[in-house]
């Protein structure tokens, strides 16, 4: 399901690690929670796309609410569970997109014109394809996201990105991650928590 390193494509490959918001439970305390660690890499594809993979290490899954594998369509609020998330903008512009994955195997893709302005009559024409595996200390999420469904900018354009995730406990309590955190409350959507940059594949030379 996913690729190790020397199996992936020769192309820059970022891997990050994500850490809690500080008003996440158990926060304040590393190691004390259920994640052990979690971290997030990213390239973009040789055919066009970009490759998403989460990764739960040193983790006590079961005390973790994990999907169950669902039919891979579509869904709102899937946000509400454990739910690993992508937001990708264009520089010098406010427009942005949200990419969610479930380990159902569920997924949602959002246009925004602003912060939190969703784009009325946005709908993906494209899916993205996700493969989870998990076992009792890690869990790991893959997400291939064809070019379609990336904004829509000229090749080897650079993207500004954020890589986040919400973790569902089994004891109701929910934990926000991410590569940097708006410093009030948990918000993904805060464009200056988008650090990371990816760069669109470029076109192939006849």
């Amino acid at each position: 399901m996913s690729h190790s390193p020397s199996e992936r494509p020769k192309v820059p490959t970022i891997t990050v690690g994500l850490r809690p918001h500080p008003s996440s439970p158990d926060a304040a305390v590393a190691g004390s929670g259920p994640v052990g660690h979690l971290l997030a890499t990213m390239y973009a594809a040789p055919e066009g796309g970009a490759v998403f993979e989460f990764r739960l290490d040193d983790s006590r899954i079961d005390r973790l609410v994990v999907p169950a594998p669902q039919p891979s369509v579509a869904a709102d609020g899937l946000w509400q569970h454990t739910c690993f998330e992508v937001f990708l903008g264009v520089p010098g512009e406010p427009t942005y997109r949200e990419y969610n994955f479930s380990p159902s195997g569920q997924w949602a893709v959002y246009a925004f014109q602003g912060w939190r302005q969703r784009v009325d009559g946005f709908a993906a024409e494209q899916a993205p394809e996700i493969q989870c595996a998990h076992d009792a200390g890690s869990l790991v999420l893959q997400a291939r996201v064809p070019a379609g469904l990336l904004p829509a900018v000229p090749p080897g354009t650079d993207l500004q990105v954020s890589l986040a995730a919400v973790i569902e406990r089994k004891d109701g309590q929910l934990e926000y991650w991410a590569v940097r955190h708006a410093p009030a409350q948990p918000d993904f959507h805060a464009r200056d928590t988008f650090v990371l940059t990816l760069a669109t594949a470029t076109r192939s030379q006849p």
